[in-house]
């Protein structure tokens, strides 16, 4: 795992600023602390921040190919990187190291730009072939690593963190009012927007490559289903068998490791089906790590503890309260680099920094599993509207739409007739291609009441959903309806809000590479044909997993009502009835007047009721009040008060036009 970044002349004569190339990856020192070093020749930048995890003595990157006319630098693991080294030492090739990072220099002198399809992984990576003079990025398949770029005065400049691009010069930092738009949304920005213009991001399954004059973007993989209607169905059994044997492989394969492996156990079903596949079919230590809450409405310890007790495993926890939420807060949105509309980063933020503690370089998780498997409640209500749009008379689906989400409190208070407004917003719109989210987005999207009228100005006529839906994949209105929504889930909030600013950026803020076996590209394009109902069987959610785990996973977790994991928004920002220092400034009318992006005054009393402990907040205002403050954070760290003088790292290594140099 590294942080990597770069620069590319497009049409300049300018060149390679060495020390620029310095800073670049010593701002990404927290990516990766272990190893630096930068490759220059006439017209290209390479930068690598290592965090060492294969062959810890010789994988310091660029790494380049026999003769030095191909060189890369690489941010995630190759998981298969075995079997394809093997395969390429039988085709004639020759290695220097023992790192995954080599095998993507060969792979590519062997089939092209089409290595990519042969990585089984989790990537972004720049490419240098010198003899083509061609640059080439890319993401992996599901956007677990990020890689970011922009055009700028004649130069391609990358790098795995915003925060790398803007120590050049030539990128400046300035909001995007309608990808601020999306944020209050989709919980994210859309690629290849971010919340700065001009600043992209390579998508999920995305390539690109440059030449001087030229770039050319291109898609390895996109997420696909069957159509609706011809699936193949084969007997229960079979789905289970395969499903165990695609997850034993997927976890052995990520395992793979020169360093200790941990895992995160939340208590639900799918980070214990992970710890339960380590400790049964791998010859891997076990450890785990946990976070619990100091409210007891959040928390989720228990469950913790009885997986911990099933498997024995070494684990640690480490307790989260509100005022620990506030206060980490700035250091969130500073590894985020967007706006966040819930504060759930944070306690994640802690839980890394408690892995890296205990000297662990490494976990897996189970973020995927409710998209692969449908188990978010949103797919269980998507399946009960339908049915209430049959029957637009029944009173029975609002009660089952209550029951799904009890932590909704303003739901539980009101009648029978609010719900029913609640949870019918477009409950007859069923050809709606967004139908399973327009409930979802139509509440988040009441978040922009707040914003300023110079911003809705400028927003007059855009819409996120409608760009969004011209965006979607050809053959999506072929697909089953809960095959729709689980595309729009893994495009939208898994790659832009769950792998990122809940996964990438809180786990590589302590130098801790995230893993996730659920997102193996096998498993999924396995999942997508099983038929929906065998992933929600009436109304049990993952029916399949839990079903191919069954003898591994003890009763009061597999059975367990789905709890969807959140933490104290509002309340973390307010002590003894007063705001944190920070907060108190930043949404001071004054400097919310100056950053202009929300309306002074009803921010300020969205601050009142938030300090009035007699009001009820709702989710719209939580929503709203974390969104406006991590924007303004974002507005302070990266558009007002960033700074440029970056102390340089020791120790980078140089090469240059195919030689090398030691030192600063």
């Amino acid at each position: 795992m590294c942080g990597i970044a770069g620069t590319f002349n497009l049409e300049t004569d300018r060149p390679i600023d060495l020390n620029l190339l310095k800073k670049m990856v010593s701002i990404l020192k927290h990516r990766g602390p272990d190893e630096f070093g930068v490759y220059r020749d006439t017209d290209i930048g390479l930068g690598s921040a290592r965090l060492s995890i294969l062959d810890l003595e010789g994988g310091l990157q660029p790494i380049h190919n026999e003769d030095r006319t191909i060189w890369t630098v690489f941010n995630g693991e190759i998981f298969n990187y075995l079997e394809l080294a093997a395969g390429l030492l039988g085709q004639g090739h020759s290695f220097y190291t023992r790192t995954d990072t080599e095998v993507i220099v060969h792979l590519y002198e062997q089939y092209g730009e089409a290595f990519l399809e042969h990585l089984n992984g989790q990537f972004a990576l720049a490419l240098w072939d010198a003899r083509e003079k061609k640059l080439l990025l890319a993401r992996d398949r599901v956007g677990i690593r990020p890689l970011f770029y922009t055009v700028a005065k004649g130069a391609l400049i990358f790098a795995s963190e915003v925060k790398a691009l803007l120590l050049d010069d030539r990128v400046n930092a300035d909001i995007d009012v309608q990808t601020l738009d999306q944020v209050f949304t989709f919980w994210t920005a859309h690629p290849p927007r971010t919340i700065f213009r001009d600043i992209n991001q390579l998508g999920p399954g995305e390539f690109l490559t440059a030449r001087q004059g030229q770039i050319r973007k291109g898609t390895f993989w996109q997420l696909s289903f069957p159509k609706d209607g011809e699936l193949s169905p084969k007997p229960e059994e079979y789905y289970v068998e395969a499903l165990r044997e695609l997850l034993v492989d997927s976890t052995r394969l990520q395992v793979r490791a020169d360093v200790p492996v941990g895992v995160y156990l939340s208590g639900g079903i799918d980070s214990s089906v992970i710890a339960a596949l380590v400790r049964h079919f791998t010859d891997a230590p076990l450890r785990t790590f946990s976070v619990s809450f100091v409210d007891g409405f959040y928390d989720e310890s228990a469950y913790q503890r009885e997986m911990v007790d099933r498997l024995q495993s070494e684990h640690d926890v480490v307790s989260c309260a509100g005022a620990d939420i506030g206060r980490v807060f700035p250091k969130v949105v500073w590894h985020t680099e967007t706006p966040i509309l819930r504060t759930a980063p944070a306690p994640l933020f802690l839980l890394s920094r408690l892995v890296r503690d205990h000297d662990v370089k490494v976990v897996l998780t189970g973020e995927g599993g409710d998209e692969v498997f449908l188990g978010y409640d949103l797919y269980r209500e998507n399946k009960i509207k339908r049915a209430w749009a049959r029957n637009p008379q029944s009173n029975r689906r609002t009660i089952l739409l209550q029951k799904l989400y009890p932590y909704l409190t303003l739901s539980q208070l009101r009648s029978r007739a609010y719900l029913e407004a609640f949870f019918g917003t477009g409950v007859a719109a069923v050809d709606a291609p967004h139908y399973s989210h327009i409930v979802t987005w139509t509440n988040t999207a009441k978040a922009k009441r707040f914003f300023a009228p110079d911003v809705k100005a400028l927003l007059d006529g855009y819409d996120s959903v409608e760009e969004f839906k011209t965006k979607l994949p050809i053959h999506f209105d072929q697909w089953h309806y809960q095959s729709k929504a689980q595309y729009i889930d893994s495009s939208l909030l898994l790659a832009g809000y769950l792998l990122a600013s809940q996964g990438d950026r809180m786990a590589m803020a302590h130098s801790v590479e995230g893993r996730f076996p659920y997102l193996d590209h096998r498993v999924i394009e396995f999942a997508a044909s099983i038929p929906p109902n065998l992933k929600l069987k009436v109304m049990n959610e993952k029916h399949i997993l839990k079903k191919c785990m069954e003898p591994y996973i003890p009763p009061g977790i597999r059975t367990r009502p789905k709890k969807a994991y959140r933490a104290p928004n509002i309340g973390s920002f307010v002590i003894e009835n007063k705001p944190l220092d920070y907060v108190a400034e930043l949404l001071s009318t004054d400097v919310i007047k100056e950053t202009g992006y929300f309306n002074p005054s009803l921010v300020d009393k969205l601050l009142q009721k938030c300090l009035n402990k007699a009001s009820v907040m709702g989710e719209v205002d939580n929503m709203a009040f974390v969104g406006i403050l991590s924007l303004q954070l974002v507005v302070r760290h990266f558009v007002r008060a960033f700074d440029r003088n970056v102390p340089v790292v020791d120790a980078i290594k140089v090469f240059e036009n195919g030689g090398a140099s030691h030192g600063r």
